[in-house]
Formats: C-alpha cells, structure tokens, sequence
C-alpha cells in the first residue's frame, strides 16, 4: 500500500504542475483584462498575490484530496471537482487580502476574472492531459495486478481490467478457482495458478494487489482474502461480495468498470506517505554525496587490487516480490561466484541457508599468510567499516528502498554502526 500510495502522489504531480501553471496564466490574463499590462512581476501586491496563488493551489490539492481518482473521473465529476478547486482557491485568496489587509487595493475584477478564466483553462486542460494519459500512459512505474475469479465470467473481467485501468497496473496474470486452466492463455493474459498453489503462487511471485471477482452464487473466499493480507497485498474486492476482511484500511474505489472495497493491512496517511518519501529524498541525496567522496578514496583502492568495476550490482528481492538491482562497493575479486561452488565445504553455516567462511580468499586483499594468521586487505576494510553499504543510499533515492532506521553493526576491530535501508521496490 506504501508504494501504491507513492506512486500514485508521483503520477499526480503532473496534474498539480499543470493546475499550478494554468493558475498563474488566468492570473496574469486577469491582470491583462483589468490594467493592460502582463507585467505581473512589476506590481509587489499583484507578485506576492501569484507567489500565494501557487501556494494556496498546492495547499488545497493536498488537504483536500482534489486530485484523488483524477485518472478515473468522468467529464462530470471532473467539471465539479474543478468548481470545487476554484471556489476554495478564491475563498484562500479573500481570506489571504483580508488577513494582510490587501483587500482595499486588489482589484475584485481581478479575483473574478482569474476565477473564471482558472475554472475553464484547468477543466479543459486536464480533461486533454487525462486522455492523453489513458492513450500513452504505461511502463516500470504500473503495480503488478493477479485476477482471480471463475471460468464464467473470466473472459468479461479480463477485458474491463485490461482496457479501464488506464495504465494503472500490469495485470499478471489470472488465477482460475472453479477450473483447472494453468498455463492457459486467455485474451493475452496466462492462467499462472489453480485454487491449490494460489497462495504459494502470490508468495512467490511479483504481486502488489489482487482483485477477486466471484459470482454470487460462489462461497465468499475469505479465508484466502486474509491470507492475502497478512503478507501485506492490497485486495480489491467487487463490493457485492465484500464482508469483514483483516485489514485495517477499507476505502471503496474503481478498478476497471468495478466498484470495489478495497483492503489493506497498511494504514498510512497521504501526508505522511509524502513526508516519509521526502525523508527518503534528503537522505538519498545526502548519502550520495558521501558515497560520491568516499568513491575518490575507495574506487582508485579497490582497482589497483583488483582491476574491475568499483560498484558491484546485484538483483534483489523489494516488496510483495518485485525484483531491483541493488548497488554496493565491490569489495570481493570479479571471480567470487565462480569460487563459491569450491568453497562450500568450508561453509560455517551447517544448514546452508547462509554462506560464511572463517577466512575467505575471495575478499579483495585477504590472504593467509604461513603461520596461520591472517592478513586484511581493501576489501575487509570496507566491510568491516560498512562501507559497502554506502550506494545502497542511490537506491533510496529511486525508490527501491526507504530508510527506516539504525542498526549496529560488529566489526572485527570495533563497533560501529550504519543506517538500514528496507526494500519497498
């Protein structure tokens, strides 16, 4: 839901751009019409008033949810929500002159004018950028969507999934619970599970949400809806079948021509989704920076020992089992998997669910030397100190991963400690 949440505030800021850009233009022909100049920046009152305008905009797209469902909208819905955007925008603006006692010098046919010029520029202008949207939208940032539901009405829910998502999501697969259909291809879309290995199938797999949609003569799955929750997938349920689900989080929404209730064991404001993302930001840059000093001393010392690439890339598991590349300093020889296999004898770790060696010769720099001991190169240096670690802070800024926090860690020499980052891709 954390992710769903963000990317849904990404793919929004577009609009709140556009909405913040149509503002300043009916303001400034509104200034054109009353005083027949466009030079706004000239007059203090009429330039602080444009800086406010943005700002109000802003403010009441975020307290008051205006652009929620922006995608999903109908041309009616979407003509009162911009009524609604403008009326509360100019009631920020009277408000604004009288608080800071402007009122008497602002031209009221300025205020009127930008109204009415907002309302039509911003209706129309977002009515095109959504069409636009639902004809070109798609690609990396669309949620990974499994359908379950029955072999009657398989080929319908496929169809409205497919083609009223508006580039919402990339629809996985489908699940069939009455039927055994694996590896059946319908409309484009594979049946990647029966009713037995649904469950093993979303653990599995890259699955952000699920959408169950049943007949109403079928039994209410609800022992399989909490399953799907407890691991932390959104469920979408069709509203007609919804009962008592684990979730803390119920909103009803749209998901195709569907209304459903959708379920979530998340419960996370969109303020604090924002504010959390914005951490992530300060922090990723922060971290990069020093990861960008520490590259002057630690590349030039890990390629003289071992000529290569400085940053070792590797794919990871994120959130409901979506895969990224994770980065790191390169602190082990170019052949260390290949060395792995030969090595596994001396695993420490008995059940081989971890791989750990006493001494291991593939770490930049370490040998043994004759008398046993043994001789710490580069490479155990930036892992003991967690140096490693350091452009893990690049995938914070992308997304991949948030940082939540501190962790210590023991090193050979001392302790220290380094901030933990948690997959969310």
């Amino acid at each position: 839901m954390y992710k769903k949440s963000v990317q849904g505030w990404l793919k929004h800021l577009d609009f709140m751009i556009l909405d913040v850009v149509c503002l300043w233009i009916s303001f400034t022909l509104a200034f054109n019409m009353r005083h027949g100049s466009l030079d706004v920046l000239a007059n203090s009152l009429y330039r602080d008033m444009m800086w406010s305008l943005a700002l109000m905009d802003i403010v009441v797209i975020f307290f008051f949810d205006s652009l929620k469902n922006v995608l999903k909208r109908g041309s009616y819905q979407e003509f009162v929500m911009t009524v609604k955007q403008t009326g509360l925008i100019t009631l920020c603006s009277v408000f604004y002159l009288f608080t800071f006692k402007e009122a008497d010098s602002y031209s009221r046919l300025v205020l009127g004018y930008t109204a009415v010029l907002y309302l039509l520029l911003s209706y129309v202008l977002r009515c095109l950028w959504k069409n636009c949207l639902r004809k070109y939208f798609g690609g990396a940032e669309k949620r990974s969507l499994l359908i379950v539901t029955v072999s009657d009405i398989v080929d319908t829910v496929i169809d409205n999934i497919k083609n009223k998502n508006y580039g919402d999501y990339f629809v996985t697969g489908v699940c069939i619970l009455d039927k055994k259909a694996k590896g059946r291809v319908i409309d484009g879309v594979t049946v990647v599970a029966d009713e037995d290995d649904l469950v093993e199938y979303v653990c599995r797999e890259w699955v952000d949400e699920v959408f169950i949609n049943i007949l109403e003569s079928e039994p209410y799955p609800a022992e399989l809806l909490d399953k799907f929750i407890e691991m932390g997938v959104v469920v979408h349920m069709k509203l007609a079948k919804s009962q008592n689900l684990l979730g803390k989080k119920q909103f009803v929404e749209h998901l195709g021509t569907y209304t459903v209730l959708t379920t979530s064991i998340n419960s996370v404001s969109r303020r604090q989704i924002i504010l959390k993302r914005m951490l992530d930001i300060l922090g990723g840059l922060a971290g990069c920076i020093i990861t960008g000093i520490l590259c002057i001393f630690v590349g030039p010392a890990i390629y003289i020992q071992s000529p290569g690439p400085i940053f070792f890339k590797q794919t990871r598991v994120g959130k409901n089992g979506k895969l990224f590349q994770m980065y790191k300093f390169r602190s082990m020889y170019m052949d260390a998997e290949e060395r792995k296999a030969e090595l596994m004898k001396e695993n420490r770790v008995q059940d081989g669910m971890m791989f750990k060696l006493d001494f291991d010769p593939r770490i930049i720099g370490s040998k043994k030397l004759p008398d046993g001991t043994v001789k710490k190169g580069v490479g155990n240096f930036i892992r003991d100190w967690s140096l490693d670690e350091f452009p893990q802070f690049l995938n914070v800024l992308k997304g991949d991963m948030s940082l939540v926090g501190v962790r210590d860690i023991i090193g050979t020499t001392r302790e220290n400690s380094s901030i933990y980052a948690a997959c969310v891709a």
